[in-house]
């Protein structure tokens, strides 16, 4: 591949970078888990109003994938990260206003500028790392990032649920009992609990972006023109639209994030509704996460050198659809733990479908790149459907749950399966 190193030394400081750069998505993506239960003590909101943090993040790669294409063609793959990170600061400050404010409206709109700024660096960061080696083994360096991220999300709940609800079911309990000018105290102190960290946090993006500046990384192209494996002649493209299985995979990006974001930010309500207290339900997503993490060090060692990423995707799918099943049928925390290990299922998912969706895309790969990152919408909209259905369709919320995730595993197996190919054996026109 053009522009493509495999020389394991020259690709360690960009694959250092991109790992800090993925620690840095999986923290401020997995802080909306504890952000849903703490908006809903501190706005008394439905389930349907509180996800509408993972909306606001989520829906944001929706609209600006496709222009962070184009301004990474502007500015190039550092300096759009640079630019990124910036955003990402200025996202979480808007946090401090909101919060003096006691604007929920506002802290949306935090989320979403940040949710904009992540969008810009993912576009990034995926291709680079799909492409700074072989194909074939994208989906152990994606696995390594991953480890990075998922970390960061396992960590998440306990810094910024110990910060944000403390005492749980104590403030709760405060703020029902209390009227007047008490309760508005009440939570006003609440709110401001998200002052210092989200300070902290805009402070280390910027040092990152800083360092980002002082380091040498190569720009990383790839290639112009695709070339049929059978005959070995380069096929020339005109349309990103001629890569049916680039659609495909967005979708199965789609699916796969809304499953995810179902199994990490959801599971805390998911676990009080089952009776769990709330100072246990708010750690529950670092479970999830611990499942993740698992499956990405499997992935490590046995990807591709024991399995191809097609087959790991598969046996995720599979696990997917047996842990969606048991968790519907079980109870208490049985159901919780099941869905806790729809983690592990999920793990191997990003590394081999993104990979596998932007193959053989050649000049359109930065497009192509941005198609699957909008797919990332997923994850506003499962959420946001699964309360609705809850709070005022009258269903179950363990039905809710599984009539919204088992129909993703099913299309993920079939994009594992033969979705992938779709369109890659009429390569040449």
């Amino acid at each position: 591949m053009a522009g493509t190193n495999s020389n394991s030394q020259n690709i360690l400081l960009p694959l250092a970078t991109i790992c800090g750069l993925f620690f840095i998505f999986g923290f401020v993506t997995w802080a909306n888990a504890p952000l849903i239960p703490f908006f809903k003590l501190s706005f008394g909101l439905s389930d349907t109003q509180a996800f509408l943090v993972t909306f606001s993040s989520y829906i944001a790669y929706f609209f600006l994938a496709l222009p962070s294409s184009w301004i990474l063609k502007k500015t190039g793959f550092k300096n759009g990260l640079i630019l990124g990170l910036i955003v990402l600061a200025l996202g979480s400050l808007i946090f401090i206003p909101a919060a003096r404010s006691r604007s929920f409206e506002l802290f949306l709109g935090g989320i979403f500028v940040q949710g904009a700024a992540l969008a810009l660096l993912q576009t990034a960061a995926n291709p680079y790392l799909s492409i700074i080696g072989p194909i074939e083994s994208a989906a152990k360096r994606i696995s390594m990032a991953g480890i990075c991220n998922k970390f960061a999300g396992m960590i998440v709940p306990f810094i910024m649920g110990a910060l944000f609800m403390k005492n749980a079911a104590e403030t709760e309990a405060k703020i029902t009992a209390a009227t007047g000018s008490e309760k508005e105290q009440l939570l006003s102190d609440v709110l401001a609990r998200v002052n210092t960290p989200y300070i902290v946090l805009a402070v280390v993006f910027v040092l990152f972006a800083l360092l980002i500046k002082t380091l040498h990384l190569p720009e990383v192209n790839p290639e112009e023109d695709v070339v049929d494996e059978a005959s070995g002649e380069v096929v020339h493209h005109k349309s990103v639209f001629q890569f049916p299985h680039l659609f495909l995979g967005a979708l199965c990006i789609f699916v796969y994030v809304g499953a995810e974001v179902m199994a990490g930010d959801v599971i805390g309500i998911y676990g009080k509704e089952l009776g769990i207290h709330a100072d246990v339900a708010k750690y529950l997503s670092s479970l999830t996460l611990g499942g993740m993490l698992l499956g990405y060090v499997v992935g490590i060692f046995t990807i591709p050198k024991l399995i191809s990423q097609q087959f790991a995707l598969r046996i995720c799918a599979l696990l997917g659809i047996a842990f969606s099943i048991i968790a519907y049928f079980g109870s208490g925390y049985t159901s919780v733990i099941f869905i806790a290990l729809l983690g592990l299922a999920n793990s191997l998912m990003w590394p081999a479908i993104f990979p596998l969706g932007i193959s053989h895309l050649g000049k359109f790969t930065k497009t192509g790149s941005a198609i699957m990152i909008m797919g990332i919408a997923g994850g506003a909209i499962l959420p946001l459907t699964y309360g609705y259905i809850k709070d005022h369709l009258g269903v179950n919320f363990q039905l809710a749950y599984f009539i919204l995730v088992l129909p993703c595993y099913l299309y993920i197996l079939y994009f594992a399966v033969s979705g992938h190919k779709v369109g890659l054996s009429r390569l040449k026109k």
